[in-house]
């Protein structure tokens, strides 16, 4: 049976691919099939990210709808942290399910196949790559085996977050999972540069550095795939970002602004929640229909930080639900001014009181900016010829690609097999 081997390079934007910071994905690019009009989705957040790749769907049909959400857990609508190793529980108990669609790792399973994936980012993000437990997942905050069987710790991945995590989870990738297991699907999704431009500005000597990694280990990966599949055939390889970023330019206190505002009763009240993601945030209410929707909409609109905001309906435009708790969605306005390292692109961020910390002069994402909105792809192998593809594509394409190529039918899915050959 063919195979697909993944790796995704967090928040790695695609004007940051250099042949001084990166010269091997410099190189991959020239010779593989580039699509250079390639789209996160919305919220552009890793765990979201995560979800679509792993289901081809938006968020509107997968149900993930950004790095936080609102949940009812019987005593009104409160924000939780999706990045939380029990939020993969604490969703099912509130609402019967995980993801509303089937992941690749399910399909696969139908079929007698596995999916296996290591992920050094978030438990979240890791987990609702495979939430069901049909194939492997592996993560520092645990591991499972399918039918959601925790691993032995020494069986699991023991690593952190960045440059030398990355390295230790790369080397076993490439010996355990592609030379050994040979699974259907192999995904190894790698913490940098996200980590580092999470805490350092974007384009400085560390962020670099973090790229740098990153091109190293996707350079194993591509090397080790080469040495299985000589005629490049068999084994599709598809390289990509989730997201890229934004500099963080100022954080606004949304919550505080509504209750100034008399628009939210208090700090803690569940009349209506921000849902913060970075440089977007969601907003869901206790009362879906009520009056206070048009109010606070009418409000944001207003706000000089604010680029566009979506309510109801016109959730639809940006692959988010019309009919849930979440009723309007704002993502803030970006500028192109440069960094102090000649990286452009600015924006605002939501304060997350889940993680309150001062993020000014770093990168951050989640919402609609140009930067945050332009992660990479590359495929090689699997038929796919060397070129530049200039129509749209997006990371719900991902998955449609990889089930091609593994004989499977697309149905269900939003996204659309990638073209072999651009043009």
């Amino acid at each position: 049976m063919n195979r697909v081997v993944i790796v995704v390079c967090d928040s790695l934007r695609t004007d940051l691919i250099t042949p001084r910071d990166a010269p091997f994905l410099s190189e991959l690019g020239r010779r593989s099939a580039r699509f250079v009009n390639h789209a996160s989705v919305f919220p552009s957040t890793t765990r979201t990210s995560a979800a679509s790749i792993a289901t081809g769907c938006l968020p509107a049909r997968h149900g993930l709808l950004g790095n936080t959400m609102a949940l009812d857990e019987g005593d009104g609508l409160v924000c939780l942290s999706v990045g939380r190793q029990d939020f993969r529980d604490r969703l099912h108990r509130a609402t019967g399910r995980t993801l509303h669609a089937p992941t690749l790792a399910e399909r696969l399973d139908r079929i007698g196949e596995t999916a296996i994936a290591f992920s050094n980012v978030t438990p979240g993000a890791a987990y609702f790559l495979d939430p069901d437990g049909f194939g492997w997942v592996y993560n520092a905050a645990g591991s499972y085996g399918p039918g959601r069987q925790p691993l032995p710790a020494e069986d699991g991945l023991q690593i952190g977050k960045g440059d030398a995590g990355d390295t230790v989870a790369t080397e076993r990738f490439c010996e355990e999972v592609l030379q050994r297991r040979a699974p259907a699907l192999a995904l190894l999704w790698l913490s940098e540069p996200d980590y580092t431009g999470h805490h350092t500005p974007l384009g400085s000597p560390a962020h670099r550095r973090a790229i740098a990694n990153a091109d190293a280990n996707v350079r194993r990966v591509a090397e080790t795939v080469a040495a299985l599949d000589s005629d490049g055939e068999r084994v599709l390889l598809i390289v990509g970002s989730d997201h890229g970023m934004e500099t963080v330019d100022e954080t606004i206190d949304l919550d505080r602004l509504l209750i100034e505002a008399g628009l939210k009763r208090g700090a803690t009240s569940s009349d209506v929640v921000v849902a913060p993601n970075g440089t977007a945030a969601l907003l869901y209410f206790a009362d879906p229909a009520g009056a206070l929707v048009g109010k606070i909409a009418w409000f944001l609109e207003a706000q000089d930080w604010v680029g566009r905001t979506f309510v109801g309906g016109a959730l639809a435009e940006i692959g988010l639900p019309t009919r849930s708790a979440a009723q309007i969605a704002v993502t803030l306005k970006t500028d192109d001014r440069a960094n102090p390292h000649d990286v452009p692109g600015h924006s605002h961020i939501i304060r997350d009181s889940l993680e309150p910390k001062d993020c000014t002069g770093f990168g951050q994402h989640g919402g609609l900016g140009s930067n945050e909105q332009r992660p990479f792809l590359f495929a090689s192998g699997g038929g796919f010829g060397s070129g530049v593809y200039h129509g749209r594509s997006s990371l719900i394409d991902i998955a449609p690609t990889v089930l091609r190529h593994l004989g499977l039918d697309t149905a269900g899915m939003d996204g659309r097999p990638l073209p072999r050959h651009p043009g």
